[in-house]
């Protein structure tokens, strides 16, 4: 079995360089891989196009990528949680691309499946559906999406062995197991790192074929993203 284990964050983002494009787990502050994050801001790459369900928040996930003006497109179908977002997309300091958040989904994983289009009625007769193909399908009509194409997928689960096979938690399946091989290079950020033969192979969700590099990371925060409590009377 090959061990795709590396020893530190630093090592598992090794080659993202400027300009290039990176899928990012995760869905709202859920399953986002925070301590990939941490360390690109450090690196100060910018150029980057970002593919996420969200642009995090201010001070947390992806929005600190933004706060240092590293990058330079997001590709996204939710954003509403981020001011910073909104003043560069207002300005014209940030391109954005927004799409329905299914076709986000299913062009990952289009490219996880090496399939390099499909058709899909969402967003037919929007700007969405601009400058596309468009075909009739049993009397509906589809405009043609293509699967995305990524230099690095960074992913975070609960728990991952050696080999790169990963379990995700709850909500933080969403778009970690679809973006999974997505990319030319996948980087998984764990919980919990385990030998191989640790996991019970029924509860595997993506199998370490689709990993290139899993290293266990040092600090995980959850944040909430919008908390509401009951006033107790």
């Amino acid at each position: 079995m090959i061990s795709k284990k590396v020893n530190s964050v630093q090592e598992a983002i090794q080659g993202i360089k400027n300009d290039m494009t990176i899928m990012f787990g995760g869905f709202g502050l859920c399953g986002i891989p925070e301590n990939t994050i941490a360390e690109l801001v450090k690196t100060e790459n910018s150029g980057l196009t970002c593919i996420s369900n969200n642009a995090g928040v201010d001070d947390f996930g992806l929005g600190l990528l933004l706060q240092k003006k590293q990058i330079k497109k997001m590709i996204s179908s939710y954003v509403g949680e981020n001011a910073e977002f909104e003043r560069q997309m207002l300005s014209g300091e940030l391109d954005v691309e927004l799409i329905p958040q299914g076709t986000l989904a299913e062009r990952c994983r289009a490219a996880q499946a090496g399939i390099p289009a499909f058709f899909t009625p969402a967003g037919y007769g929007t700007e969405v559906a601009e400058g596309k193909e468009i075909r009739e399908f049993n009397g509906k009509m589809h405009i043609m999406e293509h699967a995305f194409k990524a230099d690095f997928a960074i992913v975070k689960a609960w728990k991952g062995d050696e080999a790169g096979n990963l379990i995700f938690k709850g909500t933080a399946r969403n778009f970690n197991s679809c973006m999974a091989g997505a990319a030319k290079i996948t980087i998984a950020e764990v919980e919990e790192l385990v030998p191989v033969g640790t996991l019970d192979p029924n509860q595997i969700h993506i199998p370490g074929i689709m990993v290139q590099r899993i290293f266990q990371g040092e600090k995980f925060e959850k944040r909430i993203e919008q908390r509401t409590v009951r006033v107790k009377n």
